[in-house]
């Protein structure tokens, strides 16, 4: 039986599933469009795409080094349950491995790199969303190059990841400096490296700020100039790494932990785990509400 692109949309459109899997599915089934549906369900890709609409809120960052290759990477998935599994721990490792080798530009090549055992890793992911029964996504990575060493930190079984690629060779006193400075990012969660990483537009808007909020204190505008320039080394304070106060010592810097242990930060990545994200907290007596209205169409 013959079947056409509209035949092929159509069944995307009934599944869930993807242009290349609808069409496969219809030659495989000479066209019945029927056929093809369960066919899809069969193989677990109709079910996966049909997971697609649904928020996946949790899951982990996760952490990989392959010799001088770094990477952090943040999954998602729809319960803390899944997230907690360490089955989806090893997930995480397997397309951080990818991420190594294939160094993929974005999460859409990504998904488009070889895996071994499936066509790439978006259908890798199918087959474990079959398996598992919940949304898997992929949501940001990085990956550095280095030609020092890392640091890295997991926090809370992959609530917070933080990795740090050091300048110069290891040693146990840079290797100890650049763990104490990877805990202390994990604790504080800055946003930049140094005051020089500071956006122009972000310093901009940030004196702005301040200077409205010492007029608003009844300061005269030149005076609360002044005081917005005291006040943005704050600023730095709170959000650059190298300057914020040791959590073990607020007597020192991070800039002072890495200086006793001569040990120098190339840059850093830090990922909090669905940070942005929206969660799906729907009431248990609305649901089941939705569930009879359903049955009684």
């Amino acid at each position: 039986m013959a079947f056409t692109a509209k035949d092929v949309m159509a069944l995307r459109e009934k599944t869930g599933a993807g242009m290349m899997d609808c069409k496969k599915a219809l030659v495989d089934t000479d066209g019945d469009m029927d056929k093809a549906a369960d066919l899809l369900r069969e193989r677990g890709i109709a079910k996966a795409a049909k997971k697609a609409g649904r928020i996946a809120a949790e899951g982990i960052v996760a952490c990989y080094i392959e010799g001088k290759v770094g990477v952090l990477l943040e999954i998602n998935c729809e319960s803390d349950f899944v997230a907690k599994n360490d089955s989806f721990t090893a997930i995480a490792t397997e397309i951080a491995k990818v991420i190594v080798k294939e160094n993929p530009a974005d999460v859409e090549g990504l998904l488009a790199s070889p895996f071994e055992g499936a066509a790439n890793v978006e259908e890798y992911l199918k087959s474990q969303i079959a398996v598992i029964g919940e949304k898997i996504a992929i949501r940001r990575f990085t990956r550095y190059e280095t030609d020092g060493y890392y640091a890295q930190y997991i926090h809370m079984g992959g609530k917070i990841g933080v990795l740090i690629d050091m300048a110069g060779e290891a040693t146990q006193a840079s290797e100890k400096a650049a763990h104490e400075v990877a805990l202390q990012a994990a604790f504080s969660k800055p946003a930049y490296l140094t005051e020089k990483d500071v956006p122009t537009e972000t310093l901009e808007k940030e004196k702005n700020i301040l200077k409205q909020q010492a007029m608003n204190e009844g300061k005269p505008e030149a005076i609360a100039e002044k005081m917005v320039m005291g006040r943005i080394k704050k600023f730095y304070e709170e959000n650059c790494l190298v300057k914020l106060s040791y959590f073990r010592d607020d007597s020192k810097t991070m800039a002072d932990v890495l200086k006793e242990g001569n040990a120098q930060i190339n840059r850093f990545v830090l990922y909090v785990m669905g940070e942005g994200l929206e969660k799906k907290n729907e009431d248990l007596s609305e649901e089941v509400a939705k569930q009879v209205a359903q049955m009684k169409k």
